[in-house]
């Protein structure tokens, strides 16, 4: 089973989800119109009815189960602001057969949401094109293509004595909300399984590690002032410009074996005749495991406290900043928008042989950078191990960007894979968890 065909009905989904905008609340910033993901999924899961899988949940977490430190800001806001917000974006989870136990299940997770822009769907014979076509509604498609491949070499799978198999068709993904309303929880509420793969593109080498990462925020607010009496106002532009550069610069020599800081947006106004009191300057902060993040958190609070005393330094003697140069420390302040989320390293032998060994799937090595996505969620729940896992490659097949496409010849070489690893993972569990032949899988750190 190299690769599995999609059949024609799979091509016609396929192109079916594209036309529906399914990008959430979190890319668009409406609700008018609300996206259509509750519409894909249901497409979605009429297919996967042709399969056996069955639905056993469809909706949106409780607005409760958002009131929490690990959740996104921007998440809270929203579901806050705008009472629609988490019905519009419901999750997915269908079974194959009867319940198993976790020990007999394998779980498989891929997201429906997209970004925000339109891309008009259409398929030349080879290739997709359209939002989402890689990114991941191409590898959604594939997967029911894999399980149909599976159930016809594997007749022990969904049924009472055998293995059993959960999809989790979620919202949430997308926009910065880090699976929390979507992906989390689903994995909390017990729908997760033995082996768990997360469908997003690596090129068909399966990924046993998942980033997370941090947003802080340094928020200046002072006093305005015009620009004839310049000296009068605290100039956020000029304090967070000089914030941005030693940011940086001491966030970079700090990480230098660690991912890259990102110093993104930076806003203070847009007119030329004016001093703007306040402003936002925004950080990007990934991070590979708890212990890292702790220590990102830690330099960035340092390099701040810093890059104050150096701009009070640096300006107190000057006439028009030396107001925000003697009031810089007092109308500061860093705000974290996102942190403490869990980052994923799954290092289990059973997992890295299953995968290589038995279901003959190439292993994505540590030198190769790993990605955020929704597996960070499965980091610590017991019994289990967690792989990322799909078709194609985010930056070459435009994920994210205009151009976006998966070619067809990708997407049933995932199929294949997938039909191989659940006929693995039958195979595997009808003996039971055996240990490790040897050093293979080792090193995912």
């Amino acid at each position: 089973m190299s690769a599995a065909a999609l059949s024609e009905d799979d091509r016609d989904l396929l192109l079916h989800l594209l036309e529906l905008p399914t990008a959430g609340f979190l890319e668009t910033g409406t609700l008018a119109p609300p996206p259509r993901l509750r519409e894909a999924q249901d497409a979605y899961a009429r297919a996967a009815a042709r399969s056996g899988l069955a639905v056993v949940r469809h909706a949106a977490p409780e607005p409760g189960e958002l009131q929490r430190p690990d959740v996104p800001s921007a998440v809270r806001e929203a579901a806050a602001a705008h009472p629609g917000f988490l019905a519009a974006e419901p999750s997915l989870v269908l079974r194959l057969g009867p319940p198993r136990p976790r020990t007999h299940t394998a779980m498989f997770n891929v997201h429906l949401d997209t970004v925000s822009g339109w891309e008009p769907p259409r398929f030349t014979g080879e290739r997709f094109h359209g939002r989402g076509a890689a990114d991941a509604k191409g590898p959604a498609v594939a997967l029911l293509a894999g399980v149909r491949a599976a159930l016809r070499a594997e007749p022990s799978l969904g049924t009472d004595t055998g293995t059993g198999v959960l999809i989790q068709a979620v919202a949430g993904e997308e926009g910065g909300a880090m699976g929390t309303f979507g992906t989390r929880p689903l994995v909390e509420h017990g729908y997760v399984g033995r082996l768990n793969l997360f469908c997003e593109p690596t090129g068909l080498r399966y990924l046993p590690r998942s980033t997370a990462a941090m947003t802080a925020r340094v928020r200046v607010t002072g006093r305005d002032a015009i620009d004839d009496r310049p000296e009068r106002g605290h100039n956020a532009t000029v304090l967070l410009g000089f914030l941005a550069q030693h940011l940086a610069g001491a966030l970079s020599d700090a990480a230098a074996d660690a991912d890259p800081a990102c110093v993104a947006g930076l806003c203070t106004g847009t007119r030329h005749n004016r001093v703007y009191g306040s402003g936002d300057l925004l950080l990007n902060l990934p991070y590979t495991d708890t212990e890292s993040g702790r220590r990102r958190a830690a330099a960035v609070e340092s390099a701040l406290a810093d890059g104050l005393d150096e701009f009070a330094a640096r300006f107190s003697d000057t006439r028009e900043y030396a107001l925000s140069a003697a009031d810089a420390a007092r109308i500061t302040r860093l705000e974290w928008l996102k942190r403490g989320l869990p980052a994923l390293d799954c290092t289990d032998p059973w997992m890295h042989r299953l995968l290589q060994q038995d279901a003959q799937v190439a292993h994505r090595g540590a030198d190769e950078p790993a990605f955020t996505c929704d597996a960070i969620w499965m980091h610590g729940v017991p019994g289990t191990s967690t792989a990322v896992l799909g078709p194609g490659d985010l930056a070459a097949n435009n994920a994210h960007a205009a151009g976006e496409f998966a070619d067809l010849a990708e997407l049933e070489s995932f199929a294949g894979a997938v039909a191989r690893i659940l006929v693995a993972f039958a195979r595997d569990r009808r003996e039971g968890d055996r240990p490790s032949r040897g050093a293979e899988g080792r090193g995912a750190a």
